[in-house]
């Protein structure tokens, strides 16, 4: 590929000249001048550990990357579907908001 076929966010095959004996599938995530910061996707079985090694991120030449097809028999990375839910106050929090409401409501006292 040429730098010029290269946008973020674009899903490319590629592979690794000393990290992964496999090729595989990672979305760019920034672009240098003759390479791309990659965060792998999709890979082989057998680079399951040197993927993790790298923290599922590799620098790839752009001679190296190819546009993506559908990935075959590689094992996919699962998004992780977090869900955030809100939490009872505490009761000293419960407390403190009741004395917070009491001052707001209490008139202030003049001073002569």
């Amino acid at each position: 590929m040429k730098k010029a076929d290269v946008e973020l966010g674009a899903v490319v095959n590629a592979k690794s000249e000393e990290e992964l004996k496999k090729q595989f599938q990672g979305t760019v995530e920034k672009i240098y001048e003759n390479s791309a910061l990659l965060a792998i996707t999709s890979f082989d079985d057998v680079d399951a550990a040197a993927v993790s090694d790298l923290n599922y991120k590799l620098v790839v030449n752009f001679k190296n990357m190819k546009p993506a097809r559908a990935a075959k028999k590689a094992k996919a990375l699962s998004t992780n579907n977090v869900t955030i839910e809100k939490m009872a106050p505490t009761m000293k929090a419960d407390n403190k908001d009741k004395k917070e409401k009491k001052e707001k409501k209490a008139p202030a006292k003049k001073s002569k």
